[in-house]
């Protein structure tokens, strides 16, 4: 979307329901509410082909498996502690299909900002940014903070 198509800015989001995420969601909140902008929360899931599928590997999926709506709660959950604390800031929330990464990057093109944690769920111990952080901030569209 050209810039002079908008009429606010945009602070995006990525979340996965670790700690460091929801502490990168509580300093984008804060930016988003001193600036004036508008918070784009996010968060991407993958379904079971991309669980071991490339190795031949059956992985077994309960019958009430919903990943979309697992991940839906996930993130409402983190926007009503936000939205509880200082409910001055507009909120959009974004569930997607597909790679993290990928889905940040390719919503940089329409933001301000993106903020992203150091560290997800794929963490391992020593490593000082988690492949998620690197990629967005190899490729994002716009400025990246990386909240540790």
């Amino acid at each position: 979307m050209p810039e002079a198509d908008r009429s606010t800015t945009r602070v995006i989001v990525g979340v996965d329901g670790s700690e460091a995420s929801a502490e990168a969601a509580r300093w984008a909140y804060d930016q988003a509410r001193l600036t004036g902008s508008t918070l784009v929360v996010i968060s991407a899931w993958q379904g079971p082909g991309s669980w071991g599928m490339s190795w031949g590997i059956a992985v077994p999926i309960p019958t009430d498996f919903d990943p979309a709506a697992d991940t839906r709660a996930m993130v409402d959950g983190i926007v009503q502690t936000l939205a509880g604390a200082a409910p001055t800031v507009d909120i959009e929330v974004r569930v997607v299909e597909g790679h993290p990464a990928e889905v940040l990057v390719e919503a940089s093109d329409h933001a301000d900002l993106l903020v992203v944690a150091s560290r997800g769920h794929g963490q391992f111990s020593g490593m000082l940014l988690g492949s998620v952080s690197q990629h967005c901030a190899a490729h994002a569209h716009c400025p990246v903070v990386i909240v540790r």
